[in-house]
C-alpha cells in the first residue's frame, strides 16, 4: 500500500471514529443525562475553588506548575484513550479523546493547591503529593469505575495509573524548578566586577597638577 493510499485509510478511519464518537455522544453523554451534569459540576468547582484558594503572590508560579500538570497529564491521557488502555463513556466535549473534567480542571487543581500547601508551610512536596497520587488511583478512580464514569482495558490496573500519576509530578515539579532556577540567576547575575577603581592621586601628581594652573594662571595675567 502506497503512503497517499495509506493516509487516505487513515484519514477515513479517523472521520468514521469521529462521526461514531458523536452519534455515541448525542445518545447516551448528552446534556439529558445525569452523568453529564456531574463531569459538568467537577469541571466548574475546581476552578472556582482555584480562584479563590490560589496564593495571589505565587500566582505565576503556581499556575505554571498547574500548566505542566495538565500538559504532561493530558498527554498521558490521551495515550492511553488512543491506545485502547482505558475510556470514558461520559464526555463534556465528544470530540476530544480525553476528559476535559479531569485533565483541565480536577487533577491540575488538586495538584496546586497541595503544591502550594507545601511551599507555603515548608512541607516535603514529593510526599504529600505522592499521598494525592495514591488517593486518585486507588480511592477516585475506582469510584469512577463503580458509576461507570471510567473504564480499564486490557489488563490495565490501578498500579499502572499511579506510575502515570508518579510521572506528571516528578516531571511537572522538574519542569518548574528549572524555570525558576533561570528566573533566579537573570534576577542575581554573578557577573564579576569589572569596574576599575579610581585611582588616588599621589602628592607628587598633585604638586604638578598645582604648578600647572599656576603657570596658567600667571601666564593669564
Amino acid at each position: 500500500m502506497g503512503q497517499a493510499k495509506l493516509l487516505d485509510e487513515i484519514t477515513a478511519l479517523e472521520e468514521k471514529v469521529s462521526n461514531l464518537t458523536n452519534h455515541y455522544w448525542r445518545t447516551y453523554s448528552n446534556a439529558d443525562t445525569w452523568e453529564f451534569w456531574l463531569l459538568l459540576a467537577l469541571f466548574i468547582l475546581p476552578l472556582v475553588a482555584l480562584y479563590f484558594l490560589i496564593d495571589r503572590k505565587r500566582a505565576f508560579h503556581i499556575g505554571f506548575f498547574g500548566f505542566n500538570v495538565h500538559v504532561w497529564f493530558h498527554y498521558i491521557d490521551i495515550y492511553g484513550y488512543t491506545h485502547g488502555l482505558w475510556g470514558y463513556p461520559y464526555k463534556l466535549v465528544p470530540f476530544l479523546p480525553s476528559s476535559v473534567t479531569l485533565d483541565t480542571a480536577l487533577i491540575p487543581v488538586l495538584f496546586m493547591l497541595v503544591y502550594q500547601w507545601t511551599i507555603n508551610n515548608n512541607k516535603n512536596y514529593y510526599l504529600y503529593l505522592t499521598g494525592m497520587s495514591v488517593f486518585l488511583s486507588f480511592l477516585f478512580k475506582p469510584t469512577m469505575v463503580a458509576f461507570g464514569l471510567f473504564q480499564l482495558y486490557k489488563g490495565m490496573n490501578y498500579f499502572h495509573l499511579l506510575a502515570g500519576y508518579i510521572t506528571v509530578m516528578l516531571v511537572s515539579r522538574g519542569i518548574t524548578n528549572l524555570f525558576l532556577y533561570f528566573q533566579t540567576t537573570k534576577e542575581n547575575p554573578k557577573t564579576p566586577n569589572t569596574t576599575k577603581p579610581i585611582e588616588k592621586e599621589t602628592p607628587k601628581r598633585k604638586r604638578f597638577i598645582l604648578s600647572k594652573l599656576f603657570h596658567l594662571k600667571r601666564k593669564a595675567k
